[in-house]
């Protein structure tokens, strides 16, 4: 009795694409299991078929030996991260081999032709459409040949024609269409990934905007209340000392307001330079470097000392939020020398290196123990300062031996 077996034709093939390897296509385990359903239907009907038990055995076998030849070889080609050079080698080896066990199922019984539907996915899944197409050829070739040869005449061999031409022709235009899905997918996964880095990016800008207008907007708050208000109060106690009697009359009052004076000439002193630290102008100017070099010789010329600055590396621009922190610990060490350190020089050098920027401020003072010394309000700040931008803050002192601050960022 005649057995006319439709010839299997591949569904959700895809091609084995040259297309970054994220999100793998074949990795997807739901193949696996596409693949053991068509393997155990193909299985059940060779057990159930009008077989002779020797044309069974040799069929059974056939299929049971491609379950470790997929697992073992078939399997790793299809991890689309493999070598090129690994997939070529053994593509040919493990369709071969697939050639080879279908061949031997199919002429025992023409039923296993079912299988076509999990073989001719895998061609496209180890190797390039080309190549793919070849086997998918070779394995349709072989079924019609064995189901014309089961069919001797001219109906049989025109069925068995046709439908191969058909099943090429389709596994071609669909693996086509397929490939063109795939591709598109990956597309569009590698366009959400630059969305969200976009997104990130301008999260991280907004955070910064945000940031520094709220600096200046608390800038110019206490401009416009404390440091007024300080200028308002040293300005009435002047008005009241000069109102005094002369000196040595009403000398205790004097005093009080001598210290009040002082006092409030003091915080007004620690309001504006509130103001400076929120308010980074000096980089409005001109670059870091050219900010540093005059923030040295200023306090070069302020202390009396000899001041110098250089930068090395290649210049170039950082996020305004890290420039902020490199000036400010350059004007904090710089604040400390002219206070604490009594030292005759002082230099200050910016290192633009690769990913970082170091600004090194070193004087030739009295220093410090730092194992004895308790580490100030203005030290401590600046290494927040530093953290906060991803840095790093070391001080390097001794008795006697001057003193090397150097802040590292990345940049």
């Amino acid at each position: 009795m005649r057995k006319d077996v439709p010839l299997a034709v591949p569904r959700l093939m895809p091609a084995r694409l040259v297309v970054p390897r994220e999100g793998s296509i074949v990795k997807e385990p739901r193949w696996d299991v596409y693949y053991a359903v068509v393997f155990a239907a193909s299985m059940a009907i060779v057990q159930a078929g009008r077989l002779h038990p020797s044309q069974r055995m040799a069929a059974t076998a056939a299929l049971v030996a491609m379950i470790p030849w997929y697992i073992v070889l078939g399997r790793p080609l299809m991890d689309l991260d493999a070598p090129p050079e690994r997939a070529d080698a053994g593509t040919t080896v493990y369709l071969g081999g697939l050639v080879v066990l279908f061949t031997v199922a199919q002429s025992q019984d023409p039923n296993t032709w079912f299988l076509a539907f999990a073989l001719l996915p895998q061609c496209f899944h180890v190797t390039t459409m080309r190549r793919a197409m070849v086997f998918v050829v070779i394995f349709n070739v072989i079924a019609g040949g064995l189901e014309a040869w089961r069919n001797p005449g001219l109906p049989g061999a025109l069925s068995a024609l046709g439908i191969v031409i058909f099943a090429v022709a389709f596994s071609y235009v669909y693996s086509r269409w397929m490939m063109k899905v795939i591709e598109q997918s990956l597309d569009r996964a590698r366009l959400i990934k630059q969305l969200e880095s976009t997104r990130a990016e301008l999260a991280a800008a907004y955070h910064e905007a945000g940031v520094l207008a709220e600096r200046h907007r608390l800038a110019g708050e206490i401009h416009d209340t404390l440091a007024q208000g300080f200028t308002s109060i040293v300005t009435l106690l002047q008005a009241a000392e000069a109102d005094l009697a002369p000196e040595g009359q009403d000398s205790q009052a004097r005093r009080h307001l001598q210290l009040a004076l002082a006092t409030a000439r003091e915080n007004l002193a620690e309001a504006r330079t509130l103001v400076a630290a929120l308010t980074p102008a000096a980089l409005e100017t001109g670059t870091l470097g050219d900010t540093v070099y005059r923030v040295a010789v200023t306090t070069g010329a302020q202390a009396g000392i000899g001041a110098r600055a250089e930068v090395t590396g290649t210049p170039r621009r950082l996020p305004t939020g890290t420039e902020v922190v490199l000036l400010r610990v350059c004007q904090e060490a710089l604040a400390n020398v002219r206070k604490h350190a009594a030292a005759g020089q002082v230099s200050v050098a910016l290192c633009y290196a690769d990913g970082t920027v170091r600004l090194t401020v070193t004087d030739d003072g009295h220093g410090f123990d730092p194992g004895k010394a308790r580490e100030g309000y203005g030290l401590k700040g600046m290494r927040d300062r530093v953290s906060q931008v991803g840095g790093a803050l070391t001080v390097t002192t001794g008795p006697g031996a001057g003193t090397e601050v150097s802040a590292e960022v990345p940049g």
